[in-house]
């Protein structure tokens, strides 16, 4: 919500509607029952009332069973139950992170190192740690990076991480390499700050600031 005089926004995170157990047991069996078969399988935010924690964590085995690379965008006891069953990708924001590890980090090298950490552990392939303005820290066994994000105006914050996972995804379903399918990831939650509430970010936006992190040395 937009507040006019003063131009600050307030975003309300109200519950959705509680799901029975039977209701939880028919979305796993329509997961299952998707064909063709996925490449890629996203599990993102907080799980409704009614369904228990461990809900993404068998998400994450049953994709893994279909042949799924396994993302996660979710915290607390629902995404620490999901790493043990061991996915592909998770994109927790630091706060998020802090809680999994149990220990607040003062400086990015503590970070990388507690990143490293669950990486090696096998519980994901990749981790990308979202820092808001400061970008995010992408962490696999092959990379350590922290990508800086465009400088863009912000009309609005609405959905940027949301936007990018769905970035990201898009670009690894395109064949590109995890680190090219972040840094997409990366322009589309930038662009999606520059939209006003909940409006999607534009495609053109999206391109063109990719284009421009490309561009930059590493």
């Amino acid at each position: 919500m937009l507040e006019e005089y003063t131009g600050q926004q307030f975003r309300f995170g109200m519950p959705g509607p509680a799901l029975r157990n039977d209701e939880g047991e028919r979305c796993l069996q329509e997961l299952s029952a998707i064909r063709p078969k996925p490449d890629y399988l996203v599990a993102s935010r907080s799980l409704p009332p009614g369904v228990p924690p461990d809900f993404y964590a068998r998400v994450a085995r049953m994709g893994k069973e279909n042949g799924a690379k396994v993302m996660i965008d979710a915290s607390g006891d629902a995404l620490n139950q999901a790493l043990q069953e061991g996915v592909y990708l998770v994109k927790p924001n630091y706060r998020e992170f802090r809680d999994l590890v149990g220990q607040d980090m003062k400086e990015e090298s503590q970070i990388e190192a507690e990143a490293l950490k669950l990486v090696k552990s096998g519980r994901c392939e990749i981790l990308v740690i979202s820092l808001g303005a400061a970008g995010a820290l992408m962490v696999s066994k092959e990379v350590v990076e922290h990508i800086r994000p465009p400088t863009v105006p912000i009309v609005s914050k609405v959905g940027a991480g949301d936007s990018m996972v769905a970035g990201t995804v898009l670009s690894l379903a395109r064949g590109q390499t995890p680190r090219d399918a972040v840094l997409f990831g990366i322009a589309a939650g930038a662009a999606a700050v520059m939209t006003p509430g909940t409006e999607m970010c534009r495609r053109e936006d999206v391109e063109r600031l990719y284009a421009k992190m490309l561009s930059e040395p590493e």
